[in-house]
């Protein structure tokens, strides 16, 4: 999905060339890297796997250039397959979460860019759920996130979006919209949103 969508937004204007001028260091190397959409399909093998979650748990620990390119390369282009058996065991490797050790190991935009590509990578309706709370919740209601994911998921993986949103969190996403917003802004997305008779 992620190939499909960044293939698609680049026929519409140069996505590459964008990234390349507005962004600088490994954070654009990544981003150039999943721009590309050359991400591995449906393949999996458990001895590669081995061998990739302990090139990240060199990559955590040692920091490099080599090894954050490394990094990058692995999460960028393995099929999902094979990233969902890297990360069992990096965490039977490590003794902790590919998350917990990425978010220990680097800051900045890097660091939150690589996290989100594990998130994304184990369960995407989750992922969108968890900024979609803190968009709510800790940064103020920050307009453009909530906005960019309604619309950008309302047609995906909306409805599955605002049941882990509830499972999680305990109150429906229909609940805090409708809670944090007003007027016809409220209006506008409490109908992409929709909700259950229950969020009413």
């Amino acid at each position: 999905i992620f190939s499909y969508l960044f293939i698609s937004i680049s026929e519409s204007y140069d996505l590459q060339q964008d990234i390349y001028s507005e962004t600088s260091g490994h954070f654009r190397d990544t981003l150039m890297n999943l721009a590309q959409g050359i991400r591995e399909d449906g393949y999996a093998d458990p001895a590669m796997a081995a061998q990739d979650a302990t090139v990240l748990w060199d990559a955590c620990q040692q920091k490099t250039g080599e090894h954050k390119n490394m990094l990058q390369m692995i999460l960028c282009n393995k099929s999902y397959q094979q990233l969902w058996m890297i990360f069992q065991e990096f965490q039977n490797i490590a003794g902790q979460d590919l998350v917990n050790a990425i978010n220990e190991c680097y800051d900045g935009y890097f660091q939150e860019l690589l996290a989100a590509i594990v998130l994304c990578v184990r369960d995407k309706p989750s992922y969108f759920a968890y900024r979609l709370y803190n968009a709510i919740h800790e940064f103020g209601f920050h307009n453009k996130t909530i906005i960019r994911i309604l619309i950008a998921r309302s047609e995906i993986d909306l409805l599955t979006i605002r049941q882990r949103y509830k499972e999680r969190y305990g109150k429906s996403l229909f609940h805090d919209l409708k809670h944090f917003a007003s007027g016809h802004y409220e209006k506008a997305l409490l109908a992409i949103c929709a909700g259950d008779a229950e969020d009413y």
